[in-house]
């Protein structure tokens, strides 16, 4: 249970790098778009605010790497709880859809890495 339990925290982090890559880095192209919904001139004023995202996004990812690699109980539950409650509070401001995206996966990781302790 330990290995899936990393497994899933592992695809947790990289849907996170993903999530970075395209606030920070896509958000006025295509994929960006596909994601946002807006047109070119709304993702181009809105990008100062969706690099913003992704910054956050990335220190998620960051926290779950590092927790994985310390193999720390406690910071796996903390950084799991923050993805969490950032997908709870996306998915009631923003769109429904990252409750799927974000706060599903981190509570199914947290899940199994509770079970495996």
């Amino acid at each position: 249970m330990h290995t899936a339990a990393q497994v899933l925290i592992g695809i947790v982090a990289a849907l996170h790098g993903y999530f970075l890559v395209l606030e920070m880095f896509l958000w006025q192209r295509p994929p960006g778009r596909a994601l946002s919904g807006f047109d070119a001139d709304t993702a181009r004023l809105t990008a100062p605010l969706a690099a913003n995202q992704g910054l956050y996004n990335g220190f998620l990812a960051a926290g779950l790497v590092w927790a994985l690699v310390i193999d720390s109980l406690a910071t796996q539950v903390f950084f799991l709880v923050c993805v969490i409650v950032a997908g709870l509070y996306g998915a009631a401001t923003a769109n429904r859809r990252i409750l799927i995206a974000q706060a599903l996966p981190g509570a199914l990781a947290l899940g199994a890495a509770l079970l495996a302790a």
